[in-house]
């Protein structure tokens, strides 16, 4: 048993059960035995591998869009460039060295990591020393304070936010709950409160006794307090994940341990937990601040539009045999539909009075 189970039984113990969402945020936000508090999730030795770490080319295409983003907000003297989660600092790297093309663009940039892992800043630190920007990292987005015109990205960080579970029964919706099942072990349950009908989406209301939808307020109000930032001051958004563009039912929730779907209930606390992206919602909390969103499109459809074939054949000009292989097999795992580049979204937004962003002009 970890020391953060042990935390959450004692937790049901008290208090009969704890909602999805809770137990979420203990495994992977506890001050102390957190995942992302203590682990190293990413890259081959860690649980999983993000598109940045994957290729060089998914942060050089970003940067790109994000020089063509401060070019159309009329390229500003400063303007803060905002990462939401940025592991290891990778994509920040390539962003940077990509949009340098650019003149001007990383000299106004002044760079602005949300990430609460210690651990992870320090990684950050290395991977950008050599990049010269000016860059502060702060504990949450409403620490980066406003004032100036930004563009923020968000790889893989709408996944790891909570969601809830809701179970129809006979006698209503109710909130699913994390208890002690059978044999002693950790277990999904229906047996929570009555759920608020009114925070039942429109689309779940005919749905049977039995099924199961997912809601995530803490992503919807996550979308909206960064979409008023930007409708105040300027600037745009990316945001890419996986998820689905429709919202329905079904469950999503999943955790992954040295690159492998394990349990949710799996050594809570070192074992990333996540669940897909109703991108619907949060589009739908960004134009309600006045943003205008474009997509979501699957990654493969968004990186190809911004040249991913172009810059890869520039690459391979340069690279050896080995590193053509390498370069390859990155570029299909961020884009090969049967890898990242169908199941990942890509929903971009823009404040008002901005034209469309890249690569959606041709829709504007």
């Amino acid at each position: 048993m970890t020391p953060l189970e042990a935390i959450i039984r004692r937790r049901i113990g008290e208090e009969g059960g704890i909602t999805v969402a809770e137990y979420m945020e203990l495994c992977l936000a506890h001050p102390e035995h957190g995942y992302y508090m203590h682990a190293q999730p990413f890259g081959r030795e860690g649980d999983f591998i993000t598109a940045p770490e994957a290729s060089q080319m998914f942060g050089e295409l970003l940067g790109v869009w994000a020089a063509s983003g401060w070019r159309a907000m009329g390229a500003p003297a400063e303007f803060d460039l905002i990462e939401l989660g940025p592991g290891r600092g990778a994509l920040m790297r390539d962003m940077l060295r990509a949009g340098a093309v650019m003149p001007g663009f990383t000299e106004a940039a002044r760079v602005r990591m949300v990430e609460t892992s210690p651990s992870l800043r320090e990684e950050q630190r290395r991977a950008l020393a050599a990049t010269g920007a000016e860059i502060t990292w702060h504990d949450d987005f409403a620490a980066v304070g406003q004032g100036r015109p930004a563009i923020v990205i968000a790889n893989e960080f709408f996944d790891a936010l909570p969601v809830h579970h809701y179970q129809r029964t006979e006698e209503g919706w109710r909130r699913r709950m994390v208890v002690i099942g059978e044999n002693d072990e950790l277990a999904f349950a229906p047996g929570g409160p009555p759920a608020d009908e009114a925070g039942i989406p429109q689309w779940a209301a005919e749905l049977p006794p039995g099924s199961i939808i997912e809601l995530s307020p803490r992503r919807a109000e996550y979308a909206a307090h960064v979409a008023r930032r930007l409708s105040g001051d300027g600037g745009a958004f990316l945001f890419i994940d996986y998820g689905h563009a429709v919202p329905g039912p079904g469950e999503t929730l999943q955790a992954v341990s040295r690159h492998r779907r394990v349990s949710p209930f799996h050594r809570p606390g070192e074992t990333d937990i996540t669940a897909h992206v109703d991108f619907h919602a949060l589009a739908v909390a960004a134009e309600r601040q006045g943003m205008t969103c474009w997509g979501p499109v699957e990654q493969g459809a968004f990186l190809n539009a911004m040249g991913l074939a172009a810059r890869h054949e520039m690459l391979r000009r340069k690279a050896t045999a080995r590193q053509k292989i390498m370069l390859k097999r990155g570029m299909e795992r961020i884009a090969a539909p049967d890898q990242m580049g169908r199941l990942f979204k890509v929903l971009a937004g823009v404040s008002p009075g901005l034209p469309a962003p890249a690569p959606f002009e041709e829709q504007g």
